[in-house]
């Protein structure tokens, strides 16, 4: 099944995207968000799912403004898995603080466990808006990534009961402001200003949960920018899956039902790698398979 969170005046609500394509089966006469939904677990997706055969108050998903599936996730981790995109990173980063031939050196640790830090979970929007440049920002970047949903509470989750605790996924835009990014980095801490601004956290457009989805990495993805194709490829090459990813946050920590996951960085999928940065007024798009396409353009105060 695939939800959205959708504007109906001043509120939102949350809807299910019928077998169509084209209309919508508002549920909030079952839930007031996708996140209560979520919290009911089992009873919840029934509910959805019996709205299916005849939706008690269908719309057209034409028209709709849509925000992001959950506007405040109940937390907002993020992590780093993808070899390719450390190492290019890297080197693109180091060319751009004035370091003489440089070289990835990524420490064993990486390697070893998943790397994450926890993001603003505030700062989220979806398809469709503006994203606005920091005010303090030169470099601004995206980071194309896919991100999965907490569906069930636990802790101390075994590997291969990772899938039990997964309600969905759905796309992620992490951006970046790259210089602030390097310059607080440096101290050994972060990032936080380099993320942390308002509208800096895209997902969507919807959530699809994860029996449609599949294995992550098997799926497609491309990167578009005012549509010029920099990107694309597959989300094939994860140093750490989704199963050593959630046993690693859950040691000795509860994970809870709508937490936000975004798994990392697809190699080639941010501009830093590619050794430019965005411009006020560029748009950005991503294509994922299966979870459909994340619009947004840029925006800079006058």
């Amino acid at each position: 099944m695939r939800f959205i969170t959708y504007a109906a005046g001043d509120t939102a609500r949350p809807g299910l995207i019928l077998e169509d394509g084209k209309t919508v089966a508002d549920l909030g006469h079952l839930y007031p968000s996708l996140l209560a939904l979520i919290d009911a677990g089992e009873a919840g997706l029934a509910a959805a799912r019996m709205e299916t055969d005849g939706p008690t108050k269908p719309v057209a998903l034409a028209g709709l403004r849509l925000l992001a599936p959950l506007p405040e996730p109940r937390q907002l981790r993020d992590c780093m898995v993808y070899e390719k995109h450390l190492k290019q990173a890297s080197v693109q980063g180091q060319k751009l603080m004035g370091v003489e031939n440089p070289e990835a050196t990524i420490p064993p640790v990486w390697y070893r466990q998943p790397i994450y830090y926890k993001g603003n979970r505030f700062s989220v929007v979806g398809t469709g808006a503006d994203i606005r440049w920091p005010a303090y920002a030169q470099a601004m970047d995206f980071e194309l990534e896919l991100s999965l949903v907490i569906g069930r509470k636990g802790t101390d989750i075994a590997p291969e009961k990772a899938g039990d605790h997964i309600f969905g996924y759905m796309i992620f835009n992490d951006m970046s402001a790259r210089d602030a990014q390097m310059a607080e980095m440096q101290g050994m801490l972060g990032p936080a200003k380099g993320k942390d601004f308002d509208t800096g956290n895209v997902l969507g457009p919807w959530l699809v949960t994860a029996d449609e989805v599949g294995d992550i990495r098997k799926l497609h993805v491309r990167v578009n920018v005012n549509g010029e194709t920099v990107a694309d490829t597959t989300a094939a090459e994860m140093q750490h899956d989704v199963g050593a990813i959630l046993a690693h946050m859950s040691a000795s920590e509860t994970l809870y039902p709508g937490e936000v996951i975004g798994l990392g960085t697809i190699g080639d999928c941010c501009l830093l790698e590619h050794g430019r940065f965005l411009a006020p007024g560029d748009t950005i798009e991503f294509e994922v398979e299966k979870l459909g396409t994340l619009r947004n353009r840029i925006v800079k105060a006058a």
